[in-house]
Protein backbone atom coordinates (compact mmCIF):
# COMPACT_ATOMS: atom_id res chain seq x y z
CA UNK A 1 0.00 0.00 0.00
CA UNK A 2 1.25 3.24 -0.98
CA UNK A 3 1.18 6.84 1.24
CA UNK A 4 -2.03 7.23 -0.73
CA UNK A 5 -3.48 4.54 -0.60
CA UNK A 6 -7.00 4.72 2.11
CA UNK A 7 -6.68 1.79 4.39
CA UNK A 8 -7.24 -2.00 3.85
CA UNK A 9 -10.68 -3.12 3.44
CA UNK A 10 -11.88 -6.87 4.20
CA UNK A 11 -13.56 -8.56 1.24
CA UNK A 12 -17.00 -7.97 2.93
CA UNK A 13 -16.52 -4.31 3.66
CA UNK A 14 -15.22 -3.97 0.38
CA UNK A 15 -18.67 -5.95 -1.26
CA UNK A 16 -21.09 -3.51 1.23
CA UNK A 17 -19.17 -0.60 -0.20
CA UNK A 18 -19.88 -1.51 -3.85
CA UNK A 19 -23.42 -2.68 -3.35
CA UNK A 20 -24.08 1.13 -1.49
CA UNK A 21 -22.90 2.50 -4.53
CA UNK A 22 -24.66 0.56 -6.75
CA UNK A 23 -28.01 1.93 -5.02
CA UNK A 24 -27.14 5.46 -6.05
CA UNK A 25 -25.73 4.51 -8.97
CA UNK A 26 -29.31 3.15 -9.86
CA UNK A 27 -31.35 6.43 -8.65
CA UNK A 28 -29.43 8.80 -10.43
CA UNK A 29 -28.12 7.06 -13.51
CA UNK A 30 -28.78 9.34 -16.89
CA UNK A 31 -29.14 12.68 -15.00
CA UNK A 32 -26.95 15.59 -14.96
CA UNK A 33 -25.33 16.33 -11.48
CA UNK A 34 -23.60 20.42 -11.86
CA UNK A 35 -20.16 20.57 -9.93
CA UNK A 36 -18.97 24.04 -8.77
CA UNK A 37 -15.58 23.47 -8.85
CA UNK A 38 -13.33 26.11 -6.66
CA UNK A 39 -11.41 26.50 -3.55
CA UNK A 40 -8.70 24.10 -1.80
CA UNK A 41 -9.88 21.52 -4.05
CA UNK A 42 -8.66 23.89 -7.42
CA UNK A 43 -4.89 24.63 -5.92
CA UNK A 44 -3.97 21.31 -4.41
CA UNK A 45 -2.26 18.84 -7.12
CA UNK A 46 -3.75 15.73 -5.01
CA UNK A 47 -6.96 17.22 -4.31
CA UNK A 48 -7.02 18.15 -8.48
CA UNK A 49 -6.58 14.66 -9.00
CA UNK A 50 -9.08 12.84 -6.56
CA UNK A 51 -11.28 15.64 -7.91
CA UNK A 52 -10.35 14.70 -11.42
CA UNK A 53 -10.80 11.00 -10.64
CA UNK A 54 -14.64 11.68 -8.97
CA UNK A 55 -15.82 12.94 -12.18
CA UNK A 56 -14.38 10.52 -14.43
CA UNK A 57 -16.45 7.95 -12.40
CA UNK A 58 -19.67 9.23 -12.02
CA UNK A 59 -19.97 9.61 -15.98
CA UNK A 60 -18.50 6.29 -16.44
CA UNK A 61 -21.50 4.83 -14.54
CA UNK A 62 -23.81 6.90 -16.31
CA UNK A 63 -24.79 10.03 -14.75
CA UNK A 64 -23.92 13.09 -16.63
CA UNK A 65 -21.70 15.71 -14.81
CA UNK A 66 -21.46 19.42 -15.23
CA UNK A 67 -18.50 21.42 -14.03
CA UNK A 68 -19.02 25.08 -13.50
CA UNK A 69 -15.44 26.80 -12.03
CA UNK A 70 -14.29 30.40 -11.12
CA UNK A 71 -10.62 30.94 -10.18
CA UNK A 72 -10.13 34.05 -7.76
CA UNK A 73 -6.86 32.91 -6.39
CA UNK A 74 -5.52 32.71 -9.32
CA UNK A 75 -6.52 35.43 -11.11
CA UNK A 76 -5.50 37.34 -7.72
CA UNK A 77 -2.05 36.41 -8.08
CA UNK A 78 -1.52 36.85 -11.83
CA UNK A 79 -2.94 40.21 -11.24
CA UNK A 80 -0.75 40.62 -8.44
CA UNK A 81 2.43 39.36 -10.84
CA UNK A 82 1.32 42.28 -13.35
CA UNK A 83 0.93 45.40 -11.27
CA UNK A 84 -2.48 45.32 -11.95
CA UNK A 85 -4.63 47.04 -8.45
CA UNK A 86 -8.50 45.91 -8.38
CA UNK A 87 -9.63 46.91 -5.11
CA UNK A 88 -12.81 45.51 -3.35
CA UNK A 89 -15.89 46.84 -2.51
CA UNK A 90 -18.80 45.10 -1.21
CA UNK A 91 -16.49 41.71 -1.32
CA UNK A 92 -16.57 41.93 -4.88
CA UNK A 93 -13.61 42.53 -7.34
CA UNK A 94 -13.74 45.77 -9.08
CA UNK A 95 -13.38 44.60 -12.26
CA UNK A 96 -11.67 47.26 -15.05
CA UNK A 97 -11.03 45.99 -18.94
CA UNK A 98 -7.39 45.67 -18.33
CA UNK A 99 -8.63 43.29 -15.37
CA UNK A 100 -11.16 41.43 -17.38
CA UNK A 101 -8.82 40.73 -19.77
CA UNK A 102 -6.74 38.94 -17.12
CA UNK A 103 -9.87 37.08 -15.46
CA UNK A 104 -10.84 35.88 -19.47
CA UNK A 105 -7.24 34.65 -19.87
CA UNK A 106 -6.80 33.23 -16.22
CA UNK A 107 -10.26 31.09 -16.02
CA UNK A 108 -10.34 29.55 -19.81
CA UNK A 109 -7.13 29.78 -20.63
CA UNK A 110 -5.17 28.17 -17.29
CA UNK A 111 -7.51 27.04 -15.12
CA UNK A 112 -10.06 25.15 -17.26
CA UNK A 113 -6.83 23.69 -19.19
CA UNK A 114 -5.36 22.43 -16.44
CA UNK A 115 -8.23 20.61 -15.18
CA UNK A 116 -9.32 20.05 -18.50
CA UNK A 117 -5.78 18.02 -18.73
CA UNK A 118 -6.86 16.13 -15.38
CA UNK A 119 -9.78 14.87 -17.10
CA UNK A 120 -8.65 13.97 -20.11
CA UNK A 121 -5.54 11.63 -18.15
CA UNK A 122 -7.76 8.21 -19.07
CA UNK A 123 -10.46 9.27 -21.26
CA UNK A 124 -10.47 12.13 -23.36
CA UNK A 125 -14.00 13.17 -22.75
CA UNK A 126 -13.81 16.81 -21.30
CA UNK A 127 -14.33 19.99 -23.09
CA UNK A 128 -13.55 23.20 -21.92
CA UNK A 129 -16.14 26.08 -23.13
CA UNK A 130 -16.34 29.37 -21.75
CA UNK A 131 -19.63 31.32 -20.34
CA UNK A 132 -19.64 33.50 -23.62
CA UNK A 133 -19.39 30.69 -26.20
CA UNK A 134 -22.31 30.35 -28.02
CA UNK A 135 -24.10 32.52 -25.13
CA UNK A 136 -24.20 30.52 -22.87
CA UNK A 137 -24.35 33.37 -20.14
CA UNK A 138 -25.85 36.41 -20.40
CA UNK A 139 -25.75 39.15 -17.19
CA UNK A 140 -26.16 42.68 -16.39
CA UNK A 141 -23.62 45.29 -15.22
CA UNK A 142 -23.90 44.83 -11.43
CA UNK A 143 -24.80 48.18 -9.63
CA UNK A 144 -24.86 48.88 -5.97
CA UNK A 145 -25.23 52.17 -2.94
CA UNK A 146 -23.04 52.61 -0.70
CA UNK A 147 -24.29 53.33 2.95
CA UNK A 148 -23.93 56.98 2.26
CA UNK A 149 -26.46 55.98 -0.45
CA UNK A 150 -23.77 56.68 -4.17
CA UNK A 151 -23.75 54.44 -6.16
CA UNK A 152 -21.12 51.63 -6.34
CA UNK A 153 -19.75 51.01 -9.92
CA UNK A 154 -17.94 47.52 -9.30
CA UNK A 155 -17.06 47.93 -13.12
CA UNK A 156 -17.32 44.73 -15.38
CA UNK A 157 -19.14 42.82 -12.99
CA UNK A 158 -22.49 40.84 -14.03
CA UNK A 159 -25.28 39.79 -12.07
CA UNK A 160 -26.83 36.72 -14.52
CA UNK A 161 -29.88 37.41 -16.43
CA UNK A 162 -30.10 34.26 -18.93
CA UNK A 163 -28.93 30.86 -19.69
CA UNK A 164 -28.92 29.13 -23.09
CA UNK A 165 -27.75 25.63 -22.08
CA UNK A 166 -27.66 24.12 -25.85
CA UNK A 167 -23.65 24.20 -26.19
CA UNK A 168 -23.69 21.90 -22.81
CA UNK A 169 -26.52 19.94 -23.94
CA UNK A 170 -24.84 18.94 -27.10
CA UNK A 171 -22.05 18.08 -25.44
CA UNK A 172 -23.68 15.55 -22.91
CA UNK A 173 -25.60 14.35 -25.34
CA UNK A 174 -22.02 13.85 -27.17
CA UNK A 175 -20.99 11.99 -24.06
CA UNK A 176 -18.42 14.41 -23.09
CA UNK A 177 -17.90 15.77 -19.64
CA UNK A 178 -18.61 19.86 -20.29
CA UNK A 179 -16.28 22.24 -18.13
CA UNK A 180 -17.42 25.33 -17.98
CA UNK A 181 -15.66 28.74 -16.68
CA UNK A 182 -17.98 31.45 -15.10
CA UNK A 183 -17.69 34.45 -17.60
CA UNK A 184 -21.09 35.74 -19.16
CA UNK A 185 -22.12 38.26 -22.18
CA UNK A 186 -23.09 41.29 -21.31
CA UNK A 187 -27.29 41.76 -22.26
CA UNK A 188 -26.94 45.12 -23.42
CA UNK A 189 -23.60 45.30 -24.84
CA UNK A 190 -22.97 41.67 -26.67
CA UNK A 191 -19.74 42.64 -27.81
CA UNK A 192 -18.38 43.03 -23.83
CA UNK A 193 -17.64 40.39 -21.15
CA UNK A 194 -18.36 40.14 -17.64
CA UNK A 195 -17.40 38.28 -14.75
CA UNK A 196 -19.70 36.35 -12.49
CA UNK A 197 -19.41 34.97 -9.51
CA UNK A 198 -18.78 31.17 -10.26
CA UNK A 199 -21.64 29.92 -7.39
CA UNK A 200 -24.39 32.19 -8.98
CA UNK A 201 -23.11 30.47 -12.17
CA UNK A 202 -23.45 26.81 -11.12
CA UNK A 203 -26.77 27.60 -9.18
CA UNK A 204 -28.24 28.97 -12.81
CA UNK A 205 -26.58 26.28 -15.02
CA UNK A 206 -28.25 23.77 -12.59
CA UNK A 207 -31.34 25.49 -13.07
CA UNK A 208 -31.55 25.37 -17.10
CA UNK A 209 -30.75 21.62 -17.05
CA UNK A 210 -33.00 20.49 -14.84
CA UNK A 211 -30.18 18.86 -12.80
CA UNK A 212 -30.88 16.78 -10.03
CA UNK A 213 -28.42 17.64 -7.89
CA UNK A 214 -25.74 20.32 -7.64
CA UNK A 215 -22.90 20.08 -5.76
CA UNK A 216 -20.66 23.21 -4.65
CA UNK A 217 -17.13 22.57 -3.60
CA UNK A 218 -15.95 24.92 -0.36
CA UNK A 219 -13.03 25.23 2.09
CA UNK A 220 -15.67 23.87 5.34
CA UNK A 221 -17.31 20.78 5.96
CA UNK A 222 -20.49 22.79 5.39
CA UNK A 223 -22.98 25.28 6.54
CA UNK A 224 -22.91 26.06 10.16
CA UNK A 225 -26.56 27.04 11.83
CA UNK A 226 -23.60 29.43 14.06
CA UNK A 227 -20.79 30.20 12.67
CA UNK A 228 -17.90 28.95 13.63
CA UNK A 229 -18.75 26.67 16.25
CA UNK A 230 -18.07 23.09 14.80
CA UNK A 231 -20.67 21.28 16.62
CA UNK A 232 -23.26 23.66 14.76
CA UNK A 233 -22.49 21.60 11.10
CA UNK A 234 -25.89 21.07 9.12
CA UNK A 235 -26.02 17.59 7.82
CA UNK A 236 -29.75 17.94 5.88
CA UNK A 237 -31.60 20.82 5.93
CA UNK A 238 -34.71 22.80 3.86
CA UNK A 239 -35.12 26.02 2.11
CA UNK A 240 -36.92 27.76 4.51
CA UNK A 241 -34.49 26.65 7.45
CA UNK A 242 -31.78 27.80 5.60
CA UNK A 243 -33.15 30.99 4.52
CA UNK A 244 -33.89 31.43 8.27
CA UNK A 245 -30.27 31.60 9.47
CA UNK A 246 -30.06 34.80 8.53
CA UNK A 247 -26.70 36.65 9.84
CA UNK A 248 -25.92 33.14 11.37
CA UNK A 249 -23.95 32.06 8.13
CA UNK A 250 -20.55 33.39 7.98
CA UNK A 251 -20.06 36.13 5.60
CA UNK A 252 -17.72 33.87 2.93
CA UNK A 253 -20.84 31.05 2.72
CA UNK A 254 -23.58 34.19 1.86
CA UNK A 255 -23.36 33.58 -1.62
CA UNK A 256 -23.00 29.91 -1.98
CA UNK A 257 -26.57 30.27 0.38
CA UNK A 258 -27.64 32.48 -1.63
CA UNK A 259 -26.62 29.98 -4.61
CA UNK A 260 -28.39 26.87 -3.30
CA UNK A 261 -31.36 28.80 -2.33
CA UNK A 262 -31.90 29.98 -6.37
CA UNK A 263 -31.09 26.77 -7.66
CA UNK A 264 -33.73 24.86 -4.86
CA UNK A 265 -36.26 27.84 -5.83
CA UNK A 266 -35.71 26.88 -9.59
CA UNK A 267 -36.03 23.21 -9.07
CA UNK A 268 -32.89 21.69 -8.82
CA UNK A 269 -33.61 18.30 -6.56
CA UNK A 270 -31.02 19.00 -4.29
CA UNK A 271 -27.92 21.08 -3.20
CA UNK A 272 -25.08 20.19 -1.26
CA UNK A 273 -22.31 22.01 -0.07
CA UNK A 274 -19.12 19.76 -0.02
CA UNK A 275 -15.88 20.14 2.09
CA UNK A 276 -13.49 20.35 -1.15
CA UNK A 277 -10.31 19.69 1.18
CA UNK A 278 -11.60 15.73 2.21
CA UNK A 279 -10.33 13.52 -0.59
CA UNK A 280 -13.00 12.28 -2.82
CA UNK A 281 -15.65 14.34 -1.08
CA UNK A 282 -17.63 14.18 -4.32
CA UNK A 283 -17.62 10.69 -4.43
CA UNK A 284 -18.56 10.31 -0.97
CA UNK A 285 -21.39 12.88 -1.30
CA UNK A 286 -23.49 11.24 -4.32
CA UNK A 287 -22.56 7.75 -3.85
CA UNK A 288 -22.51 6.77 -0.42
CA UNK A 289 -25.68 7.13 2.75
CA UNK A 290 -23.87 9.61 4.58
CA UNK A 291 -22.45 11.90 2.79
CA UNK A 292 -19.75 14.09 3.77
CA UNK A 293 -21.24 17.97 3.93
CA UNK A 294 -24.50 20.18 4.03
CA UNK A 295 -27.52 18.70 1.91
CA UNK A 296 -30.42 21.17 1.31
CA UNK A 297 -34.03 19.93 -0.19
CA UNK A 298 -37.02 21.87 -1.11
CA UNK A 299 -39.32 22.25 2.08
CA UNK A 300 -42.07 19.41 0.19
CA UNK A 301 -39.50 16.77 -0.47
CA UNK A 302 -38.99 16.72 3.30
CA UNK A 303 -42.71 16.75 4.23
CA UNK A 304 -43.04 14.00 1.84
CA UNK A 305 -40.78 12.05 3.73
Amino acid sequence: MTEHDGPDLTDAQRAHVLGEALTWMREFRGQIIVIKYGGHAMTDPDAQEAFASDVQFLQHVGLFPVVVHGGGPQVSAMLSRLGIETPFREGVRVTTPEAMEIVRMVLTGQVQRRLVSRLNSRDNLAVGISGEDGALFKAKRRRGVDAAGDEVDFGLVGDISGVDPGAVLELLEAGRIPVVSSIAIDEDEPSRVLNINADAAASAMAVALKASKLLMLTDVEGVYADYPDPDSLIRLTTASRLRALGEAVSSGMIPKVRACLEAIEGGVGAVHVVDGRAPHSVLIEVMTDEGTGTMVVPDEKEEAE
